[in-house]
């Protein structure tokens, strides 16, 4: 599977920056009996569904045109913006998520929990700095970047 997505981003990446637009994500999942391509993509402003309907087609062909078939099982592409809650996968991201409220996923748990929400404090390489709000106290935390299983922006309640 790993392979399908390098494929992929080499493929649509031309075709991105032609655009000025962002690879956020690519990711290639077995849903039920499905398969699924799905290609996160953005710029500044947001994309709209006209962009994803052009990048889809664009990599569309690409896809076909290749010998052997870089995925020979069928499946749906599926070419989006990352939404209000994009991960955060590139330094860039969370560099850009400084003072944004963010989902964190740990690989290990800190204090019992796996998963926390606050406010993205600092980053730098090695690790994340997170005010988190519990009742009515304030607490930071900060993880290990190596702990971080997934990061993303999150919306506040």
């Amino acid at each position: 599977m790993s392979s399908v997505v390098e494929t992929v981003t080499e493929l649509v990446t031309p075709i991105l920056e032609k655009q000025n637009f962002e690879l956020v994500e690519v990711e290639f999942v077995k849903e039920g009996k499905s398969w699924f391509l799905r290609v996160f993509i953005d710029k500044e402003g947001g994309i709209d569904i006209e962009e994803c309907a052009f990048v889809s087609e664009q990599l569309s062909e690409r896809l076909d045109s290749i010998e052997p078939d870089p995925i020979p099982q069928a499946y749906f592409l599926e070419v989006s913006s990352p939404g209000a809650e994009r991960p955060l996968k590139k330094e860039r991201d969370y560099e850009q998520a400084v003072g944004q409220y963010i989902h964190v996923s740990l690989y290990q748990s800190v204090d019992g929990e796996k998963q926390f929400e606050g406010t993205l404090k600092s980053v730098d390489a090695d690790q994340l700095t997170l005010t988190v709000k519990i009742k009515t106290r304030v607490k930071e935390y900060t993880f290990e970047r190596k702990n971080i299983a997934k990061a993303r922006l999150a919306i506040q309640f």
